[in-house]
């Protein structure tokens, strides 16, 4: 099936998902769970690229897999904190209902259809991949593999670091400098975007695959500039004030690198 259509018709599917899902988040009172179903859809975007694709069976079943481990240990991953947290909702959503207080349930349910839109835009690489109908696999495609896996691993180790620190008693209201979380301020970001990154060198070897390249740029922008690193660092602040600070003097804030010495 031509690309551009199958993306079309992924979009329809994924826009239908996610209306129950935002009826059940509104039932819940907790928008946050959309964080949860946005992962997890990746799944299904690759399962419809994965079925109706024009490529190799080969290459469309092993992007099916690599899409699908990803997309459910990161949406387990967050199905864990937003549950545990639940009543209390995400501070992001919070602010949301603070701003679009006047007519809250229309514009989260065109949030909630953006997220869902998101998720085809983002799974191009997984779209050019899959429609990829050369026999064999390049060597784009096996170093693609190589940083996916690297990031998977990394991404996975820091959540794992982060949880454990924060279960310790000891280490309530205290920053996390231990394992990958002392050589970057979010390496949990960096490794997310260097699984997009491997998603990219994988589609690069297909044709029009250079369009691919438009996710880890639409992810790096996310992280660096709007929803991931600076909201984050502010709830930082206000929860661990000068002790957050010292840690921002002291480690980068996305690239993994040695600490910085204060006099």
């Amino acid at each position: 099936m031509n690309p551009w259509i199958l993306a079309g018709i992924a979009t329809g599917i994924l826009c239908l998902v996610f209306i129950p899902v935002y009826l059940v988040s509104r039932r819940l009172n907790n928008y946050g769970f959309v964080d949860v179903a946005w992962s997890y859809a990746f799944t299904l975007a690759a399962f419809i690229y994965g079925f109706a694709g024009s490529g190799t069976q080969p290459r469309r079943f092993v992007l099916t897999a690599l899409v699908s481990l990803w997309s459910l240990r990161l949406g387990t991953h967050l199905y864990v904190r937003v549950r545990g947290h639940h009543p209390v909702e995400d501070g992001r959503y919070q602010q949301l209902r603070r701003d679009w207080q006047d007519n809250l349930g229309p514009k989260m349910f065109g949030f909630f259809q953006l997220q869902a839109v998101s998720v085809v835009v983002l799974s191009t690489p997984f779209l050019l991949a899959m429609s990829n109908s050369t026999p064999t696999f390049h060597g784009l495609e096996i170093a693609g593999l190589a940083v996916w896996l690297t990031g998977l691993t990394g991404e996975a180790t820091a959540d794992a670091q982060l949880t454990r620190f924060k279960r310790a008693p000891e280490n309530r209201g205290k920053v996390c400098a231990a394992g990958l979380w002392r050589y970057s301020r979010h390496p949990n970001y960096f490794f997310e975007w260097l699984i997009w990154v491997g998603y990219a060198l994988i589609a690069v070897a297909a044709p029009w695959g250079w369009l691919g390249l438009i996710s880890p740029a639409i992810i790096l922008y996310l992280l660096l500039r709007v929803t991931g690193i600076p909201l984050t660092e502010e709830q930082s602040v206000r929860s661990k004030g000068d002790a957050y600070r010292a840690y921002q003097r002291t480690t980068s804030a996305f690239v993994p690198w040695f600490p910085r010495r204060t006099n």
